[in-house]
């Protein structure tokens, strides 16, 4: 299905993904040619907690706003369908990515995808957002500007420090043992959790709690019991261990992680990719976005309701060749 969206911003292209309640799609903004992803969610499917796990989605995304986070540039709201447009990956996710490297990833690269992963959820805490399906499926390429970036904030929360949360969500293999234990949990806690399943990934190619079925997997995580190959350095394999410990209390902070011996001597402007403007990843000059926006105003006069789709227009345009930021 393809088509133009209220407004004529841009035109929808081919399907990159599904859910039980949304499709994404690949779209080209009209007026600059920039590509995007739009996660069009059928709200007539959604059951009260789906509703509420959307909404806190989206608010999360738009606190959000770092450069290892995948950008939300727009939310459209329709009577039936709510249209997410969001910045395109289009270097697939790391979970792929470690299933092509045998015996996972040369520490060195590993080191890098790692600390950029860390840097987007010690900025989420800050601002006291929890992500909650922390996974390399969640984390995804952007090759033109040599960066990682978290998605997926379905399941992300606001948290207080010092309170707990009690919902019981994520993904078997990646979730803290409070959390399959149905315990009230501390939210940065079961994120760091998370973190090291995904470095153990990382140097390792596999998961570290991996059995047969999901109750043998549930054992394996609820004591803790995984082994490290011989390959990765006792650096790394030190990190691993303060981040997967089962007593919460006992796991290492973020601030702790960052200052890890391990994650020392990295280039810091690897790790802070700045997106060039929007505008320069298409085929338009330096000189085009004011251009853009001023084309978008010369129109005769109109009655009130086309007047505000125009300002609607105006708006993400602004937002999608980067003048907002």
């Amino acid at each position: 299905e393809t088509g133009t969206n209220r407004g004529g911003l841009y035109h929808l292209g081919r399907t990159l993904g599904r859910g039980h309640f949304a499709v994404v799609k690949l779209a080209r903004h009209i007026n600059t040619g920039q590509l995007v992803a739009v996660k069009m969610i059928d709200k007539t499917k959604l059951d009260v907690m789906a509703t509420s796990h959307l909404l806190q989605e989206v608010r999360c995304m738009r606190l959000v706003q770092h450069p290892n986070v995948v950008r939300l540039y727009e939310v459209i709201d329709t009577p039936t369908t709510l249209y997410l447009v969001m910045e395109l990956a289009e270097g697939g996710d790391l979970y792929d990515y470690i299933l092509r490297q045998e015996g996972g990833v040369a520490e060195g690269t590993a080191k890098r995808h790692f600390a950029q992963i860390v840097r987007a959820v010690s900025y989420c805490h800050r601002l006291h957002v929890v992500h909650r399906d922390l996974k390399p499926e969640n984390v995804v390429f952007f090759p033109q500007q040599g960066a990682v970036k978290l998605t997926d904030f379905g399941f992300s929360n606001l948290f207080q420090p010092g309170t707990m949360l009690a919902t019981s969500c994520g993904s078997l293999a990646y979730s803290a043992p409070e959390i399959l234990l149905g315990e009230e949990y501390d939210a940065p806690a079961v994120d760091i959790w998370s973190l090291g399943v995904i470095l153990y990934m990382l140097v390792c190619g596999v998961p570290p709690f991996q059995e047969t079925n999901d109750s043998e997997t549930l054992v394996m995580i609820l004591d803790c019991r995984y082994s490290v190959p011989e390959h990765v350095s006792d650096d790394c394999r030190d990190l691993i261990s303060r981040m997967l410990q089962k007593d919460p209390s006992r796991r290492a902070s973020l601030d702790e992680i960052e200052a890890h011996l391990w994650l020392q001597g990295l280039d810091d402007a690897l790790l802070s990719p700045e997106a060039p403007p929007h505008w320069l990843s298409g085929a338009l000059s330096p000189s085009s976005p004011l251009s853009i926006i001023r084309n978008l105003t010369v129109h005769s006069v109109s009655p009130a309701y086309k007047l505000w789709t125009e300002y609607e227009k105006i708006c993400f345009t602004w937002r999608i060749i980067g003048l907002d930021s």
